[in-house]
């Protein structure tokens, strides 16, 4: 462990300006408030914050960050409180230290509540002073260090999955990748570790092997630069074990067909010989292709900058290279920290504007509804492999392997992700369901009268494209959920024997122990209230006789779902496919949509024993639905042309089509069509069935589909 002097002459050796006093006052406080606290190692506590802090100085961190490191864990473990450290040490270590603190005394019922609300808190307090992830980095990579003192087995699991898919990823995001790289290996040997046993084998058998290889390929490379007055620094080394299994994975291949375990770096003076390194090596060794990315002219989110090629050496090997100048150098080692300039007060701008994926996450706590679903966006947002794409203003945008133009659009703003209607890449116009890749500049087109699509959350990559679009989803559910439940509500009170007085609501509400009117709505169009007990919260004694729930219920008007969502507040059956005029019935199952048969559907007739029924109509003007066809085509030229343009000149979109049947003179195919209404769909098989290429054309109804492929 550090001593007091030793930790203070470290901060001195590089801010000599450094509030002595302030370090020592802290040193003696958590020493003094974590007493005769134990580690798992049986160490004493306070020598956990110490060498945290000690970590820290090797980032060569400003004095209120050290501070912040000494004392992280006072609020939390010790009777210190919030305004103790205000009072004695500043507002702004109160602020960090208050950030950095776990909630692990909060009330919650799962490992995953608790995780979401530890990270919750610490995304929002890094947001607003990045200094707390730093320290917060430093504290985890103490803890694994040490992770192998505490003896259950199943919480080292916990802590180690915990680091490989959050503060690993956090700290490659902020461009300290030595912390990455440390984090990932102590929770890879922890999580797999016959694997972590497998590679590491492996590497000291490639080193007994290559003997001093590494040394000979660094010093002829530093041999080729010189000669061209180069001067640089070429360091080599192998890539650590996680690293490997993780590609090794990913291309599904054994460690003998990874052919590039070794990476090499070379420091140069400025940007100009980073190219100029970079033309003599591709020179020299032919590189290989795909391999080259230049992270200078474009640098990753978190302005990490380095050229980055692979090469086929002399040696018969495959090797990377990363070519950077010592300022380029000086970032990738400490990422955000290289910048600090704290002392100026630009804290508040290293935190904010220049860290735009910071401000994605808490966009991404304000959009997540459950704990599970933050972790998986949040997961989602920082641990995924990146592109980049341009606007058409040439604005870089860094995206996740696979991501579409929705997540580009979410990923420029939210709002441009919610009136997206199109999309061009390159110029040219795409699918939304398009994967970007590397390079492309993509145009959104958009509309002020487009709302988010469910089924975007099939191809969505992004956390904060998917955060977004389910909490849409959610909201415009609800309210679908509140408008039917009015129509069920209104309809039920028509039944009642007489007219309802002016608390009857406000009683009913009381006796079924809901919030507000909103709460009943959707209850009743959830079915999780049924309909009787509804009738007799309104008026006691007006639920009458219990009613079958296998017939449709004696409504004086039938329940418009006009102006609701398909898919949303109500879902259309796939068995019969209703489309406007048609007599539909709807069933309601307890906390689902309600479904839409027509009168006629078999289906009804089995099923259906949990569901109630009710009298559904589609309102004045409603328009659209979804109709399947049989049509049997005559085998000739030209008969399917003959169908598509009877379809096309009545304006009905093909949606699938099947060829469910062939023989000699016919062919069976099932058509799906976007139809306005039954009248419309009626002049479309009056069209089909005049037609000399057609034999027949007709609706499909169940069990036809299950005839024809049994035929």
């Amino acid at each position: 462990m550090l001593r007091q002097y030793e930790l203070v002459e470290r901060v001195r050796r590089y801010d000599p300006e450094a509030d002595e006093a302030l370090i020592n006052r802290a040193y003696v406080f958590s020493m003094q408030a974590h007493g005769s606290q134990k580690r798992a190692s049986g160490d004493p506590y306070f020598s956990h914050p110490i060498e945290v802090a000690g970590i820290l100085t090797d980032l060569r961190l400003d004095d209120e960050t050290i501070v912040t490191a000494i004392l992280h864990d006072t609020i939390e473990d010790t009777v210190a409180t919030y305004e103790e450290i205000e009072r004695l040490f500043g507002p702004n270590v109160a602020r960090m230290v208050d950030g950095v603190t776990k909630l692990s005394k909060i009330e919650a019922q799962s490992e995953s509540e608790r995780a979401a609300e530890n990270l919750r808190k610490f995304l929002l307090a890094m947001s607003d002073d990045i200094r707390v992830l730093l320290v917060k980095l430093a504290d985890r990579l103490h803890n694994m260090r040490t992770l192998h003192h505490i003896p259950n087995e199943a919480k080292r699991r916990r802590i180690a999955k915990e680091t490989m898919d959050i503060y690993a990823p956090l700290a490659e995001r902020v461009g300290m990748y030595e912390f990455m790289k440390e984090m990932q290996t102590l929770a890879f040997q922890i999580l797999e570790p016959e694997a972590y046993e497998s590679i590491t084998k492996r590497l000291a058998q490639l080193q007994e092997g290559g003997g001093d290889r590494i040394a000979r390929i660094a010093s002829g490379l530093t041999l080729l630069l010189g000669r061209h007055g180069i001067q640089a620094e070429v360091t080599g080394r192998e890539k650590h074990p996680y690293s490997i299994w993780r590609k090794m994975t990913e291309r599904h291949i054994s460690f003998e067909q990874l052919s590039d375990v070794m990476a090499f770096r070379c420091v140069v003076a400025d940007t100009e010989q980073c190219y100029r390194t970079l033309g003599l090596i591709h020179e020299r060794w032919p590189m290989v292709p795909g391999r080259f990315k230049d992270y200078v002219s474009t640098p990753k989110r978190n302005g990490y900058r380095s050229l980055h090629t692979s090469v086929i050496h002399n040696e018969k090997v495959r090797i990377e290279i990363q070519i950077r100048s010592e300022a380029m150098h000086a970032q990738a080692e400490y990422g955000y920290a290289a910048h600090w300039a704290y002392k100026q007060g630009t804290a508040a701008d290293i935190g904010g504007t220049k860290v735009s994926w910071i401000r994605d996450l808490v966009e991404i706590l304000d959009h997540a509804e459950s704990p599970e679903e933050l972790l998986e966006h949040t997961r989602m947002a920082m641990y995924q492999d990146r592109i980049f794409a341009f606007t058409p203003n040439g604005e870089l945008i860094q995206l996740p392997k696979g991501s579409t133009p929705i997540d580009f659009a979410y990923a420029v703003h939210t709002d441009l992700g919610n009136q997206a209607v199109g999309a061009k890449v390159n110029g040219r116009l795409v699918p939304l369901r398009t994967a970007i890749q590397n390079g492309d500049q993509v145009q959104i087109l958009k509309s002020a009268a487009q709302q988010p699509q469910p089924e975007w959350l099939n191809f969505v990559v992004t956390g904060k494209a998917r955060a977004s679009l389910r909490r849409f989803v959610r909201h415009k559910e609800r309210e679908e959920m509140i408008a039917l439940g009015r129509k069920f509500y209104e309809e039920i009170v028509s039944r009642l024997p007489a007219p309802l007085g002016p608390d009857a609501l406000g009683q009913a509400l009381k006796r079924l122990h809901l919030g507000d009117e909103s709460a009943l709505m959707e209850a009743i169009a959830r079915r999780t209230i049924d309909d009787a007990a509804v009738a007799e919260a309104l008026m006691p004694g007006a639920a009458g006789i219990a009613r079958p729930a296998t017939r449709p219920l004696p409504q004086r008007d039938a329940v418009s779902i006009r102006g609701l969502t398909p898919g949303v507040a109500f879902r259309l059956a796939d068995c019969c496919h209703p489309v406007p005029g048609d007599r539909i019935v709807g069933l309601r199952r307890p906390d689902a949509p309600v479904e839409v048969h027509t009168i006629d559907c078999a289906s009804l007739a089995s099923g259906s024993a949990d569901a109630d029924w009710v009298d559904l109509a589609w309102g004045d003007k409603s328009d659209g639905g979804t109709a399947r066809l049989s049509v049997i085509l005559r085998n000739e030229p030209g008969a399917l042309g003959a169908m598509a343009s009877i379809l096309g000149a009545h304006a009905a979109n093909i949606l699938n089509l099947t060829l469910v049947h062939r023989d000699g003179s016919f062919h069976t195919f099932l058509v799906d069509l976007e139809v306005h209404d039954l009248a419309h769909l009626m002049r479309i098989l009056a069209a089909l069935r005049a037609a000399d290429a057609i034999a027949q054309a007709e609706r499909v109804r169940l069990g036809d589909e299950e005839r024809w492929e049994a035929a």
